[in-house]
């Protein structure tokens, strides 16, 4: 997500010609975006970033309703 964000920030200040980011070339932002499309299309899914948050969100849920079931008696 981080990349995300420079990429918005970096288009942004060089479309608006914001101190020496209006000599930036469109070149490395695109390449940026290129990187950007690559992490999460292929390099995230293949190191398994993806599943490992959606995997804590449901440990953390059965966690919570184990403690719930216990809690009751």
């Amino acid at each position: 997500m981080p990349i995300i964000l420079l990429i918005v920030a970096l288009v942004g200040l060089r479309y608006f010609e914001v101190w020496k980011f209006a000599e930036l070339s469109w070149w490395w932002i695109g390449a940026l975006m290129v990187l950007a499309f690559l992490w999460f299309e292929f390099l995230e899914p293949m190191l398994g970033f993806d599943k490992r948050k959606a995997h804590n969100e449901d440990e953390k849920r059965r966690k919570q309703r184990v403690k719930q079931t216990f809690d009751k008696k």
